[in-house]
């Protein structure tokens, strides 16, 4: 399929720089994939489309504060995405303006009130900005990026290095539900949920299942070849244990649905699936979920709104048809949906 089929036109003022005050309040536009029907509602209300005996499989995967700031020796201001720590204080980072960077060079990684806190060796350069560095520092990766980091947020979100604000976005850029550190990017569609609405549902008789898939740097990249087909995902890791297993099996077995709560948990659960059914998995996952895939496990989808010629659009795409998504997407610019990651959500059914 021609990538330019995921294109849509979207103002640049529909773009979200703000999350709503209260995530439940967000808007929720429904998808009847049968019926082609489009209904205007909100987030809070989404127990009025689900069932008892329904399941949300929700991604608890929790942000790192993985963006930092930095100075050269000459003074030079630099800002990078903390990636990977490849060994013990090794980190494999993303840096802006890294054309000018040198190999051996030794630059000083700021904290988050703008005061240098420890140096680090340029080891190596590699392609696309991508720079392996050597800290001076003792303390473990999840300590180092609580002083220096901030969210790591998609790049059509500005921000400056200003603490109050990041502070506010360490909050909102992380799900209520997140335990298990390691991304650096938030599952999005997950934002929604207040432990409030999570309860509410309970109540009602939809149970929860829980996965982890840490998403990378690869959820923002554009499909850039020409055919969907030849673009290369990246591996990003993912678990799936006994217990949730369990619970997801069981709701097939009884006749439920299987809600997948963002293109994260999409693709975790497609990948976990044996025929109908998921077995406990523990690996990365590569799947890429375009236009005539099959799918085995998910029998509804929540999810943001999604950039144009991505991955994750190809997904939707693929769950509901092209044209139905297209049409919804036009549709949510007629009526100003907020996009992206602190946009507003859809109920795929």
């Amino acid at each position: 399929m021609k990538t330019e089929k995921l294109q849509f036109s979207l103002p640049p003022e529909l773009i979200a720089q703000q999350p709503i005050a209260v995530r439940s309040d967000a808007r929720l536009l429904v998808v009847d994939r049968r019926s082609s029907e489009l209904i205007d509602s909100r987030f809070g209300k989404v127990g009025d489309f689900l069932r008892p005996g329904d399941c949300l499989v929700l991604n608890d995967t929790k942000v790192l504060p993985a963006r930092f700031f930095a100075r050269r020796g000459s003074g030079g201001k630099l800002e990078g995405l903390f990636l990977a720590e490849s060994a013990p204080g090794t980190w494999e980072v993303m840096l802006k303006s890294a054309r000018k960077v040198k190999s051996g060079e030794h630059i000083y990684i700021k904290d988050s009130l703008k005061a240098d806190f420890c140096k680090a060796e340029v080891l190596e350069k590699k392609q696309d900005g991508r720079c392996r560095l050597k800290l001076e520092a003792t303390e473990d990766i999840e300590a180092i990026l609580e002083e220096v980091g901030f969210p790591p947020l998609p790049p059509y979100i500005k921000r400056d290095d200003d603490p109050q604000v990041a502070e506010a976005d360490r909050l909102r850029y992380q799900t209520i539900y997140a335990r298990t550190a390691g991304a650096i990017a938030a599952p999005t569609a997950g934002l929604h949920f207040t432990k409030q609405l999570i309860e509410q549902l309970k109540q009602a008789g939809i149970c929860f299942a829980y996965l982890t898939l840490h998403v990378g740097t690869a959820t923002f990249k554009p499909i850039n070849t020409e055919n969907i087909e030849d673009h290369q995902m990246h591996p990003e890791p993912f678990g799936l244990d006994k217990q949730n297993t369990k619970i997801i099996n069981s709701t097939k077995n009884k006749g439920g649905r299987v809600i997948a709560v963002g293109t994260t948990s999409t693709r975790a659960l497609e990948t976990a699936a044996v025929g109908s059914r998921v077995e406990p998995f523990d690996g990365v996952t590569k799947l890429f979920i375009q236009p005539g895939y099959e799918f085995k496990i998910v029998d509804a989808m929540i999810t943001n709104f999604h950039l144009p010629k991505s991955t994750l659009l190809a997904l939707v795409a693929a769950f509901a048809g092209l044209e139905k998504i297209l049409a919804a997407y036009k549709y949510a610019v007629e009526k100003r949906y907020r996009f992206f990651s602190y946009g507003d959500a859809m109920l795929i059914i």
